[in-house]
């Protein structure tokens, strides 16, 4: 409520019906409308992903620690969408309370100063009303929801529930579709909001009528209200001009070029050269596109119109710069993907499309990458990269050791990335740096058949499982040995931690990346990177 009326409320000796009309939970409701509009403004910043890709690409210079909160967007989208939630339900509490007041002062027949002003009406302007409830007939819930900012009001909170909790995680894993549609409507959302205001249900006293009638000068008088004519007159009440639409007018004009440039590059011709069908339902596509660049770790967005016009999943490249394709894995792992690989199977041909994102291997010493099940996918990228980059000798690389573990529960997953690990041991092993690579790999589901077999075979030259030198292993990593052992080989280095797998894992990787980085900013340093989505 402007300040007009709190001068005018707080101005009167013993107005407790006044202080239930115009105190706190009026202040609460406008102060939890400015919250409102600010988090309103900043919630579309995080989706907009060519946006994002501009500002890491800005700051490509920068030291990575100020370009890494980019990487957590979804992260602060969702809590800034908390936010919205909570100032939502103060709000509207807030107003719930303030138009049963509104009933209250319009119904006495004390002669208060709170039944004056609702009953107040300028005769010669027909909008000079202060209370919305104008009559003592009209009920709280007509009045609230027969105004444009209670109409509106309620479209927003129903889109915004519904929003939130199709967002929640059961639902965005097992039913995304459910969750794409119903987050669009925050388009209603956004409507309603820029409305809302537009009713003038919270109204102030006008300039001109202020000079006439000023508080102060009449509070005392207010039943001799037009008695004299230079002083203490009718006050005359307009409603305020709605705000939001100028909080939220630069995040949709950023989203909606956001979306148009999106546009632009799905219809750009993308063409499948290569379609491998791995063990344990895994997909790989090779693809080219003209005028498309990558870097290592980066994702795209694809589209298959035949099984959803609308809907765009994110995978992650596993290809190399340095190759004539870009590629993609994808696991089975829902109604989308496993349609896509029966699409591929029955060999019908559909066009997918581009978006991506940056990450920063290459910027550590050394480079702890850890991926689960199909998880592995951004690694696939970085090997490669390091791959052809050790064939050219002019190639000087920042990076001076990776360990990398791959956590897998069937040993049909291992099949698809032999060959590229083999490699790497060769191409290694040839130039004289059998160290720079040490892998791991981990088989968290197994039988005893399994087990035996390994056991017996263990003395081979290579892993029966695999075909590498280096043993599979049967369990979980013991990530505390692991990551003492590092500290110890690289005590004065600064130790990036990659992860591409479940929060649980992830949770683990950050408290030892805490744990075992050094006080002394001298030493070693771990910091922890989580590929997302």
């Amino acid at each position: 409520m402007p300040h007009h009326f709190l001068s005018l409320s707080y101005t009167v000796p013993n107005s407790s019906r006044i202080l239930e009309i115009l105190g706190t939970a009026l202040a609460l409701a406008r102060a939890s409308a400015l919250c409102l509009n600010f988090n309103s403004m900043v919630i579309l910043i995080p989706v907009c992903r060519n946006l994002l890709s501009f500002l890491r690409g800005t700051c490509s210079f920068c030291n990575h620690t100020l370009r890494k909160p980019l990487d957590h967007n979804l992260t602060f989208h969702k809590l800034v969408a908390y936010m919205i939630c909570i100032f939502t339900a103060i709000h509207i509490i807030a107003h719930l309370f303030n138009f049963e007041r509104y009933s209250r002062s319009q119904q006495a027949m004390d002669g208060s100063l709170a039944s004056v002003l609702s009953s107040l009406f300028h005769p010669e302007k027909e909008d000079s009303w202060l209370n919305p409830i104008q009559s003592p007939n009209v009920t709280v819930m007509y009045a609230a929801f027969t105004s444009i900012a209670g109409l509106t009001g309620v479209v927003a909170t129903v889109a915004l529930v519904l929003m939130v909790t199709s967002a929640m995680e059961f639902i965005r894993r097992n039913y995304f579709e459910l969750f794409w549609y119903t987050h669009h409507l925050f388009i209603i959302y956004i409507i309603c909001l820029g409305i809302h205001g537009l009713g003038g249900i919270v109204r102030g006293q006008t300039e001109e009528s202020m000079s006439e009638s000023h508080p102060r000068n009449c509070s005392y008088s207010f039943h001799e209200w037009d008695k004299y004519e230079r002083s203490c007159r009718s006050p005359h009440f307009v409603g305020q001009p709605p705000e939001s639409w100028k909080w939220i007018l630069a995040p949709i004009a950023f989203y909606i070029f956001e979306r148009i440039l999106r546009f632009y590059r799905s219809r750009q011709k993308v063409v499948i050269t290569k379609v491998v069908m791995h063990p344990c339902k895994v997909l790989e596509l090779q693809m080219r596109k003209r005028g498309f660049t990558m870097e290592i770790g980066q994702y795209i967005f694809v589209n298959c119109p035949s099984i959803s016009f609308l809907e765009w999943h994110p995978f992650t490249l596993t290809s190399a710069p340095e190759e004539e394709f870009f590629s993609i894995h994808i696991r089975a792992a829902g109604d989308w993907t496993e349609n896509l690989i029966r699409t591929f199977e029955q060999q019908d041909s559909n066009q997918d499309n581009v978006s991506e994102t940056i990450e920063d291997v290459f910027q550590y010493e050394v480079a702890v990458l850890v991926g689960a099940g199909i998880g592995v996918t951004p690694f696939a990228s970085f090997l490669k990269s390091i791959w052809y980059k050790f064939q050219r000798a002019h190639n000087k690389l920042k990076t001076q050791k990776i360990y990398f573990y791959w956590i897998c529960r069937e040993t049909g997953a291992f099949a698809w990335f032999n060959n590229l690990l083999n490699s790497l041991e060769q191409e290694m092993d040839e130039l004289g740096k059998p160290d720079f690579l040490n892998y791991r790999l981990f088989l968290t589901g197994w039988d005893s058949n399994i087990a035996g077999h390994a056991a017996l075979n263990f003395d081979r030259a290579t892993d029966v499982l695999t075909g590498l030198k280096q043993k599979t292993s049967f369990g979980r990593p013991m990530w505390d040995n692991e990551f003492s052992r590092i500290a110890t080989a690289h005590p004065k280095s600064v130790v990036g931690v990659f992860l591409c797998g479940p929060p649980t894992l992830a949770k683990s990787l950050r408290k030892c990346c805490r744990r075992y980085s050094s006080l002394d900013p001298r030493k070693v340093q771990f910091y922890f990177n989580k590929e997302t989505f």
